[in-house]
């Protein structure tokens, strides 16, 4: 299975995708860091992560997209521009008909490194690991989007894949 994963930010989105099976090491197929200045027009920021993100969906062709809940944090513009740009992730994965799951941080954590309260250091060290990487993937937001495919390909995969065929035959 294939899956992308997106560490949603407005100035830094991170992405990523893997492919594996639920219970076996993944392998990893791409990452990176979509940027947008801060300084843009809000619309124009969305915009550009619509459109990588779309262009990464028809490029990479995951079978599903999983996504960091956003949590509450005390800094509400934070809060709300994490959640545009999680907002704009979702809406590019349902454009291309994907099936799409979020995950609490500490799912994800959990998922990767065993402990819900894993620090950045320890989610990169793991999913370094875990892909077998040579080089840890920087910034942190891209080691965290890894992480969130590989948590979907080990805790949701099968259920997606059910989901997604039974949508076909409608």
């Amino acid at each position: 299975m294939r899956v992308l994963g997106v560490d949603p930010g407005l100035t830094r989105c991170g992405v990523g995708v893997v492919e594996g099976r639920p219970g076996s090491p993944c392998r990893m197929v791409h990452y990176e860091v979509v940027r947008s200045d801060a300084d843009l027009d809000l619309s124009l920021r969305l915009l550009n992560l619509d459109r990588r993100l779309t262009q990464l969906l028809a490029e990479h062709k995951p079978e599903s997209v999983a996504v960091e809940r956003v949590f509450a944090q005390h800094n509400v513009r934070t809060v709300m521009g994490t959640a545009q740009a999680g907002a704009v992730a979702i809406l590019a994965a349902a454009r291309a008909g994907l099936p799409v799951q979020t995950y609490t941080p500490s799912e994800v954590k959990a998922a990767v490194s065993g402990n819900g309260q894993a620090d950045k250091a320890q989610v990169t060290a793991m999913v370094t690991r875990l892909l077998r990487l040579e080089v840890a993937p920087r910034p942190a937001d891209a080691a965290d989007a890894l992480a969130l495919a590989i948590c979907h390909v080990w805790r949701g995969g099968a259920r997606e894949r059910i989901s997604a065929a039974v949508r076909r035959t409608r």
